[in-house]
């Protein structure tokens, strides 16, 4: 029986670390600047940009389409 968190969809997704080596490798793909990993919202953000890329399930969707403006 699934618990009323996972029947509300109100449960937090965890945080996850992104891989230093991994970051230092991702730049930003509109001013291929640095980016910053936003644990709180899950996102590597562009200061450059202007940029929030997300991280889903782990995997940072670095499409400028995907990303909120900040």
């Amino acid at each position: 029986m699934a618990d009323a968190a996972q029947k509300t969809g109100d449960e937090k997704k965890p945080k996850q670390d992104i891989d230093p080596m991994m970051l230092s490798a991702l730049v930003c793909p509109k001013t291929r600047g640095p980016l910053i990993h936003d644990t709180d919202t899950q996102e590597l953000i562009s200061k450059k940009a202007k940029l929030a890329y997300p991280i889903r399930e782990g995997v940072p969707i670095m499409l400028i389409e995907e990303a909120r403006e900040i």
